[in-house]
């Protein structure tokens, strides 16, 4: 059997493949944080079983704590651990009408917690079948019990994978699990399905809810380095805007409008990893994602990702430099940043606000396509801005800025391909790994991006950064840039160039006035002269 809950190769299991996306899509909603609740769900047939998938996580092996815990640390702190908690099973009343109110166990359903390196263990592989439950004639050999799922434990741990059985007594709609912590010893993957083999049990819903719980707190193990990860970003973010702040103050009567940009993307990306790690501090802490923080952090996540594409597209369009302002094309572009706004802060919300099973799922596909459509439209529209941006700087001889733009095109270009190389990684790690058995290593393609970010800001920074002769870079009207778009000259600086242009046009005017009014002079006298 190829256990990934599926075989694919047959018709039957890749039906059950397409409910379980199905039954996982469904389940974004009514899972949430590291304490997976169930509400009534129902449970999925396969090869003549039942099961319900209860969440899947990687977890961390218990460890040693130094020093005297108090009281309520000793249950927790340090533990690796699973517990059920108020899980009840209720069939049908057809179901149990089937059966006599004085039987013990008229049907059992089993809390299965197996480790993604032991899912062969899981079915009748080990028997040479590929039957899922204990069969007649399996159970006549000895080899298991009827009724039963078929686990052949593994010989260096025993107890493992872990069945944990619950029974329905006589005529009972209703079974109580009872409540139970499973400590995890192992670190690895860990999945949890409920399951049963009657068929008579068909109908069967299950509600409660299971904690896990990491050695440190309740972050899934995929997502608990990202807490260090958003703490160090905002120290940096600190840094860089630290750094930008003392320049902007120092040089505060030559900035450009354009300083103004670049300061609200670094407000906004400090604000981000600042929200992302309280967030992840309190969901570690209590087990469950804060909604407020949460929308908080996804709301500006969005805003930063949107001002930082705009800010890249309106210097590759020479904003400040070879024009004044956006003139007609302003409304396009306010409108493409509408448009990503809102369609990454939908992504992000089904991320951060749905399962938290380690594993991704493809429900969210429809979501992530609009979002890259637009990432590629921005490429295409940034690339193409400064293709001719650097045409117009190379026609009108302007070498300050054009080297200026040439340095700013080849780290766009750079971020561009190594971006392209990554999705190229990305794409290979999660088809080679679709049971998230890499999942320690899981959390550094997210943080790619945002450390990419980072780093494109400081590339902008760097490049325009206030100084005392902001001019070189500032949009002139003596180096023949084009006026013809409507709008507000870009700062104050563009203005007294202009004035001084003015003057000094003035200036030439009364020359060429006085020289005019010398020559009229000598013609004069020279036909007197005649005369006389």
């Amino acid at each position: 059997m190829n256990w990934r809950g599926v075989s694919v190769r047959d018709p039957k299991s890749l039906g059950f493949f397409l409910g379980f996306l199905l039954f996982y899509c469904n389940s974004l909603i009514s899972v949430g944080a590291s304490i997976h609740e169930y509400k009534n769900e129902a449970f999925t047939p396969q090869m003549k079983s039942f099961f319900f998938h209860g969440g899947s996580e990687g977890l961390y092996a218990s460890k040693a704590v130094a020093g005297k815990p108090s009281s309520e640390e000793k249950s927790y702190r340090g533990r690796s651990f699973i517990r059920f908690e108020s899980i009840t099973f209720r069939r049908t009343k057809e179901s149990s009408l089937k059966h006599n109110e004085i039987q013990p166990n008229t049907g059992v359903v089993e809390a299965i917690i197996v480790e993604v390196k032991d899912r062969e263990r899981i079915g009748g592989s080990y028997l040479n079948s590929d039957e899922l439950c204990c069969t007649p004639e399996l159970a006549k050999g000895g080899s298991c019990k009827l009724g039963e799922v078929l686990i052949q434990q593994n010989p260096d741990n025993p107890e493992w994978p872990k069945r944990t059985q619950t029974s329905f007594a006589g005529q009972n709609e209703e079974a109580q699990m009872i409540t139970l912590t499973v400590d995890i010893n192992s670190t690895g993957m860990y999945y949890l399905y409920f399951m049963f083999c009657d068929p008579q049990l068909e109908g069967t819903l299950i509600r409660g809810r299971t904690v896990w719980r990491n050695p440190d707190g309740y972050l899934p193990g995929k997502m608990s380095p990202l807490m260090t990860f958003y703490g160090l970003m905002s120290l940096a973010y600190l840094v860089l805007g630290l750094v930008w702040f003392l320049r902007f103050v120092r040089f505060w009567k030559d900035v450009l409008q354009l300083h103004y940009y670049i300061t609200a993307v670094i407000a906004l990306g400090m604000c981000e990893m600042a929200l992302w790690y309280f967030e992840y501090a309190n969901f570690n802490s209590t087990g469950s994602r804060p909604m407020g923080i949460t929308m908080w952090a996804v709301t500006f996540s969005a805003m930063k990702k949107t001002v930082s594409r705009l800010l890249l597209l309106v210097v590759s369009m020479g904003f400040g430099v070879v024009k004044p302002t956006l003139g007609g094309i302003t409304s396009k572009v306010l409108l493409l940043g509408i448009i990503y706004f809102a369609a990454s802060e939908a992504l992000e919300l089904v991320e951060h606000l749905g399962s938290i099973n380690d594993f991704s799922g493809k429900a969210k596909l429809f979501l992530v396509l609009p979002v890259a459509l637009l990432d590629a439209c921005f490429i295409l529209w940034i690339f193409s801005s400064l293709s001719k941006t650097l045409e117009k700087l190379q026609i009108r001889k302007s070498l300050a800025k054009l080297e200026l733009y040439r340095k700013f095109t080849n780290a766009l270009a750079l971020s561009v391909l190594v971006s392209v190389a990554w999705i190229g990684y990305e794409l290979y790690f999660n088809a080679t790994d679709p049971l998230s058995e890499l999942w320690q290593r899981a959390w550094i393609i997210p943080a790619f991006w945002t450390m990419l970010a980072y780093v494109l800001l400081a590339v902008i920074c760097v490049l325009w950064a206030p100084s005392h002769n902001p001019t070189r870079y500032a949009y002139s009207e003596e180096t023949g840039d084009d006026f013809d778009e409507e709008g507000v000259p870009l700062t104050g600086s563009a203005m007294k160039i202009t004035a001084d242009t003015t003057t000094k046009l003035e200036r030439k005017e009364r020359k060429v006035s006085t020289a005019s009014d010398h020559v009229l002079g000598l013609e004069e006298d020279i036909e007197e002269d005649k005369r006389e």
